[in-house]
């Protein structure tokens, strides 16, 4: 039976110890099992309505396996939690047993912080992460599809790009972003602090954020990134038009500028993620030769407050 340390706060040695665990799972399963909002927590040492869960084994002076919690911004009254998990290669089960006692303990900690609506990503998912949603009580909901092309294109964009330029374009990026990802649970709803966040990053280069300005105004941006794991691999991180600029063929234009970009870097190969009922983006990819090379899926549901809570709010 694993223990489990819940840590609200991680201090240097914590996130050292999780991250050796992070980069052992992220080499056998070919993906990082925490998206970038949360590593980013994680890193930072976490915020406020964060929690790391720590599970560890007798005999073994390193983690079995990891879970995390983060409180989201949320448009409703009702709050919303990420959660994401991995357990060590060495130490999986077939019974699952560590993964489904890191998941119990997380959904118990959104109980007793008052509930809300959770989203459980899970990389790559199989009939196993299936059962275990199952088992807790989620079932499936929103699905990512991560898309790839060979570089070059040998198609050109047909508009002028720009570097982004830190300190002078902060303002007006973020009011194109938010705008633009106004409905979007992730990108949607950035500040400064986000944006400086992301700027602090390794993979940060300027040069490679692309903004198109029309009539002296930002019109979209391509933001494209080398993916930190895969250094032949590019990422169209952030690709996305000003609502009062669509209708032009922007956004297409937007997504070659960055491909020109990351293949002139001398890259093979690109990605991009993408949700699966984006209808629309999806076709724009397909006619750009992209094809999908895994999904990761959300799977979702409303934990009430635990009992405690409960009678207090009736009390």
């Amino acid at each position: 039976m694993a223990r489990l340390e819940v840590k609200h706060q991680m201090g240097r040695a914590d996130i050292a110890a999780v991250s050796g665990l992070l980069d052992a799972a992220a080499e056998v399963d070919g993906h990082p099992p925490l998206d970038e909002h949360q590593w980013l927590d994680l890193v930072n040492g976490g915020r406020h309505d964060f929690a790391g869960l720590v599970a560890w084994e007798p005999g073994h002076d390193h983690p079995v396996g990891y879970a995390q919690i983060t409180r989201e911004a949320s448009g409703t009254h009702q709050p919303t939690w990420a959660l994401e998990w991995t357990v060590d290669p060495h130490h999986r089960r077939p019974d699952g047993g560590i993964a489904r006692s890191l998941v119990d303990a997380a959904l118990g900690l959104v109980a007793e912080s008052g509930g809300g609506h959770v989203h459980m990503w899970v990389p790559k998912p199989s009939d196993a992460t299936d059962a275990l949603a199952t088992a807790v009580g989620l079932h499936r909901g929103r699905e990512l599809r991560q898309l790839r092309r060979a570089l070059p294109v040998g198609e050109t964009a047909g508009i002028d790009v720009r570097p982004f330029v830190a300190g002078r374009d902060d303002a007006a990026w973020l009011e194109v972003n938010n705008r633009a990802f106004h409905w979007h649970p992730e990108q949607g709803g950035w500040d400064l602090e986000t944006l400086r966040s992301r700027q602090e990053q390794p993979w940060f280069d300027p040069n490679g954020f692309l903004l198109h300005e029309r009539d002296g105004k930002l019109a979209g941006f391509c933001w494209t990134k080398v993916v930190p794991s895969e250094p032949r691999l590019g990422e169209i991180y952030v690709v996305a038009v000003d609502p009062g600029f669509r209708g032009l063929g922007l956004g297409r234009a937007l997504v070659l500028a960055g491909l020109d970009h990351l293949a002139r870097r001398g890259l093979t190969m690109a990605m991009l993620y993408v949700d699966a009922d984006n209808a629309g983006a999806l076709r724009l990819y397909d006619q750009l030769g992209f094809t999908t090379d895994h999904v990761d899926r959300a799977y979702v549901g409303d934990v009430p407050p635990a009992l405690a809570d409960a009678a207090d709010a009736h009390g």
